[in-house]
């Protein structure tokens, strides 16, 4: 890999108190660990080269002072309901990006557009399962729907799958 791609791979951020604040690019978190704005917890992927330097390329870095955040209630839209049930149909357990909201209890049946009575379905189970609650079609949930915990920053599923030095900062 070439030094300018390298430059631009995502780097996690943590606040001072370990949680996930942020996404950067390694330039930003060198630069940031460089100043002593920031400490380097996991660098897995080698090392870049300057004229003068070498530099371990951070995969993991956390700031050397807190940022608060204010606390913000998640709303219910697709693209949350798919991060919590982290985009898999919740029939079937298939993992995709092609996902519809299912209703638990239908709509037409009295059922609320609520985080508790919405999740994700493949397309398959979502026409299988139609306009009954899941016992009348003879399908079961993985999970029970919920209220996702506030954590105010998701990161995309795909950086996770493909960064595993990043799950023991990421809370579940």
């Amino acid at each position: 890999m070439r030094d300018s791609e390298v430059v631009n791979l995502p780097v996690l951020v943590l606040n001072q108190s370990c949680e996930p604040l942020n996404l950067c690019r390694v330039r930003r978190a060198i630069i940031l660990t460089l100043y002593g704005k920031a400490e380097v917890l996991e660098n897995s992927r080698g090392e870049i080269h300057s004229a003068r330097q070498v530099f371990q390329i951070p995969s993991v870095i956390r700031l050397a002072y807190f940022i608060r955040r204010p606390y913000r209630e998640r709303k219910l839209t697709k693209v949350e309901v798919f991060i919590r049930d982290q985009y898999t149909c919740q029939y079937c357990g298939k993992q995709t990006r092609e996902l519809t909201l299912d209703h638990v209890i239908p709509r037409q049946r009295g059922g609320e557009h609520a985080w508790k009575n919405v999740v994700s379905a493949c397309k398959v189970c979502n026409r299988r399962k139609g306009g009954r609650t899941p016992e009348e079609a003879g399908m079961s949930l993985l999970c029970s729907p919920r209220i996702p915990h506030h954590n105010g920053f998701y990161i995309p599923y795909h950086y996770l799958n493909s960064h595993n030095e990043w799950r023991k900062y990421v809370p579940e």
